[in-house]
């Protein structure tokens, strides 16, 4: 092994050396699969930004078997140290192997029940991974994952405002926009939940799957909160397999989304009592809650299209709240929410209702509609370059052609000949 450390350390610093490092290296992987566990102290010897290659082959060889916590936290310190300084260009010549050891690493944070420990060194994995920033790799859904545990929502919303364009594999989409759809729900930035639950529900499948019908319960529950609605109809590019169960499967929450179309608080606790041990397993109850407070606002909306002002007291009775200083605080949070527009005289307790100030014609409007225009000017260039690209592949064509109708209208003569019977 010794003889194996020199030999990383003297063909790692030369880019035109690595090649013949990276044969070394295969040639001994079964002998440090042997050793496994015994090689962490090799670590020490090496400098994992400048020998990451054979770090990379050291520590994946060290992770190769399972680790009690003693071992695990021994590891973990070595891992995120090579994870945030190792060579991007390095690590590129053994991506498999990079991955690998970067699950492990999540693995054994989780094990230690830190799972803040590993979301910034899986962040910088992650940027030396990535082709582009419009790439998803294996590792986004592991980010993410030690995101929701650590109650990081800040840092997973950092890659989940990048539009994704490259996906290796489709599953890891699928985690991928299921994870930071809940990541979004815990920023209550309800629209782009939607928009990535939308996306695993909607996902092409040939069977059901259980990411499927998660997202679905999320689906519903969020649309209620955030829209006031849930319509059961999908889109027609949903697969036939969901389109056919996930109503059936997920039928406490379509009854649910049912009694919230009538309006009345009532009928909608019922429900949510009815399956209230359902939502708790499915770890949803706390989105019901939230759809329930949603309900009050939704009422109190319905109030500003009617009246121009309101007491508190009225406003309390009219859409079920227990006392006038419980209405006074949904108003007030909608207020600054940006729900409602309206001011609260505090002598006499009443509510006056007001137009949207907004004019659309003030500059940082401008520059928004100026920026969402730009963007899906850029969106449109990049469909249309995927779409003559798809156009030209040569799998693509193939199968095209193997689909095609077996005679075309060219195939005939123009006009028909005479037969003789």
């Amino acid at each position: 092994m010794e003889v194996l450390v020199v030999n990383i350390q003297g063909l790692s610093t030369n880019p035109g050396d690595l090649p013949n490092l990276h044969n070394i290296l295969k040639q001994a992987h079964d002998s440090l699969h042997a050793e496994s566990i015994r090689l962490l102290p090799l670590l020490d010897m090496l400098d994992p930004s400048l020998h990451s290659l054979g770090f990379l082959y050291i520590l994946e060889a060290c992770t190769s078997s399972a680790l009690s916590k003693e071992q695990a936290s021994a590891v973990v310190l070595p891992t995120a140290r090579f994870m945030n300084s190792c060579s991007k260009e390095q690590i590129q010549l053994a991506p498999e192997k990079f991955i690998s050891v970067c699950k492990r690493f999540k693995d054994y944070v989780m094990q230690l029940e830190a799972p803040m420990r590993g979301v910034a060194p899986m962040l910088a994995a992650i940027r030396k991974i990535q082709s582009s920033s419009e790439h998803l790799t294996p590792l986004h859904p592991e980010f993410l994952v030690l995101c929701l545990l650590s109650k990081c929502y800040k840092a997973g919303l950092s890659i989940l405002d990048e539009d994704i364009f490259e996906v290796d594999q489709p599953k890891d989409l699928l985690l991928y926009c299921y994870y930071g759809g809940m990541i979004c729900i815990g920023q209550k930035r309800f629209r782009k939940a939607l928009e990535l639950l939308h996306n695993v529900v909607t996902a092409p499948m040939s069977v059901i799957t259980a990411i499927a019908v998660e997202a679905y319960k999320k689906y519903i529950l969020v649309s209620l909160i955030h829209n006031g609605q849930f319509s059961t109809s999908l889109p027609k590019y949903t697969s036939s397999v969901a389109q056919r169960n996930l109503k059936n499967i997920c039928q406490p929450y379509i009854e649910l989304a049912n009694s919230y179309t009538t309006g009345k608080i009532a009928d909608f606790e019922t429900v949510a009592q009815k399956h209230r041990e359902k939502f708790d397993n499915d770890n949803n109850l706390g989105l019901v809650k939230q759809a329930i407070s949603s309900m009050h606002k939704r009422n109190i909306q319905r109030l500003t299209q009617t009246y121009l002002t309101l007491s508190l007291q009225d406003i309390a009775n009219s859409v079920q709240l227990n006392s006038a200083k419980e209405a006074e605080m949904h108003v007030l949070q909608m207020i600054q929410d940006g729900e409602i527009f309206a001011t609260i005289n505090q002598k006499d307790g009443m509510v006056s209702f007001l137009e949207d100030p907004e004019q659309y014609k003030s500059c940082g409007m401008i520059e928004r509609i100026d920026s969402s225009i730009q963007r899906i000017m850029a969106l449109s260039r990049k469909l249309t370059n995927m779409n003559e690209n798809i156009s030209c592949d040569p799998m693509y064509l193939a199968k095209v052609g193997r689909e095609r109708q077996r005679f075309d209208f060219d195939d005939f003569d123009p006009v028909p000949q005479r037969f003789n019977i």
